[in-house]
């Protein structure tokens, strides 16, 4: 969240900044119960200190006067009054704050939505075929490698089963990922819950704005994750972290579930936008000073990824209207998809500066005694498991049906060529 003491001092910016990305949030409101607390606060600690005076004049005398009794009785109960308004203040300002988006980085762009986002790069050379190339979901049903139907038959719409070679395809990149991540990146590879309590959906921004779109068990007030982002963040939540330690980076392997309420009507064909996907995600927590180029490398080590399965890819930055609710910085790495002749986001890496951070209650201490600072917070996927499939089978795919294994996923999957079911 912002700090309050930043909307009271930069209103006139956080209405722009909120403007720029499409949304609205409660400024005035805050402002105005921002300025009632105070006059609260004001009130309470004076008659706090007319109720001490009074206390001291009574201790002073042996005969106790009525009046004095009386005021200090009227004052306790003013006071009792005043603390419990101060306490509504309090929780009504909270839940207000959470309402706020993060603010965009000056330097990104400002547009609307998806369509003014800005290409900053493209990779590799897009694959030539000497036929008409198929999309992923007519590849896998031709191999027997993915069942579409039967996803629907047992679950509905938007989800599949992976069947066979399918299914090991889809485990191999999550191992290799996995590998690659924490042998070479560098990233501590953690295993985290797939529920999480309400606070820490709170946390990383999905609640209270996003309900609608998560998975709840009302019975245990419990939500299933719509990514990894949000139980790794919450690792330390509430915590203070030691000098030095930063940065903190953790690679980590879930299943994600999300509604997708807004989003009817878009990709529902195959495997690009399902209710129950996997994903490997990169989490980082950084010192505020670093955590630019600590995105820089977090987008990288995604890339990293497209280079080494060699998928032609582009990078994209996001404009304001198009970064959503809590990052301020964002860019999507882009896979090249043949059999659709168009580039699907496989990845989204983020820098959210200290916007988690203050609503997790996650800070570190930047040398040993100093007073503690909330840290920045980064996150990326590395690769969306399911895309990923997606665009090997697109661009692998050869004239008689079958499917090329990439070579750094041969050791993992067993076989050089997916022909079908096994």
């Amino acid at each position: 969240m912002l700090s309050l003491r930043f909307i009271r001092e930069h209103p006139d910016l956080v209405r722009e900044g909120v403007a720029h990305k499409g949304d609205t949030a409660p400024v005035d409101e805050i402002l105005r119960l921002d300025c009632e607390r105070r006059e609260l606060l004001a009130e309470v600690e004076a008659l706090r200190a007319r109720r001490n005076e009074v206390s001291q004049q009574i201790g002073r005398m042996k005969q106790k006067p009525p009046e004095l009794i009386a005021e200090m009785r009227q004052l306790g109960d003013r006071i009792k009054e005043l603390d419990a308004r101060v306490d509504q203040v309090d929780a009504d300002l909270n839940g207000l704050l959470l309402l706020v988006p993060n603010l965009p980085h000056p330097s990104v762009p400002v547009g609307l939505d998806d369509r003014d986002n800005i290409e900053v790069s493209r990779h590799g050379e897009l694959p030539t075929f000497d036929f008409e190339p198929l999309p992923h979901w007519e590849i896998a049903d031709r191999l027997g490698i993915a069942d579409f139907e039967r996803g629907v038959k047992v679950s509905g719409p938007r989800f599949y089963f992976l069947r066979g070679l399918g299914a090991r395809l889809e485990r191999a990149i999550i191992d290799w990922m996995l590998e690659l991540h924490s042998r070479e990146h560098g990233y501590l590879e953690v295993a985290a819950p797939y529920l999480v309590r309400r606070e820490s959906m709170t946390g990383t921004g999905q609640l209270p704005k996003f309900e609608e779109d998560a998975y709840h068990c009302e019975v245990d007030d419990l939500f299933l994750i719509p990514t990894a982002e949000v139980p790794v963040t919450n690792l330390h939540r509430q915590e203070i972290l030691d000098a030095g330690v930063l940065p903190l980076k953790y690679a980590c392997y879930t299943a994600c579930f999300r509604r997708e309420a807004g989003a009817a009507g878009r990709d529902t064909r195959g495997m690009i936008r399902v209710h129950q996907f996997v994903k490997v995600e990169l989490v980082k927590f950084t010192e505020p000073s670093t955590s630019y180029q600590e995105l820089e490398k977090l987008l990288d080590d995604a890339c990293d990824v497209l280079r080494r399965l060699a998928i032609p890819y582009r990078i994209v930055q996001m404009c304001t209207g198009d970064l959503g609710f809590s990052a301020t910085m964002k860019f999507d790495p882009e896979a090249w998809l043949p059999g659709q002749d168009r580039y699907v986001e496989i990845s989204s890496c983020s820098n959210f500066e200290d916007f988690q951070a203050r609503r997790a209650n996650i800070r570190y201490r930047p040398a040993p005694g100093a007073h503690p600072e909330f840290v920045h917070t980064l996150n990326g996927s590395a690769l969306a498991v399911g895309r990923t499939l997606a665009a090997i089978l697109e661009n692998y795919q050869q004239a008689d049906g079958s499917v090329a294994v990439p070579e750094v996923l041969r050791p993992y999957v067993g076989v050089d060529v997916i022909r079908g079911v096994r």
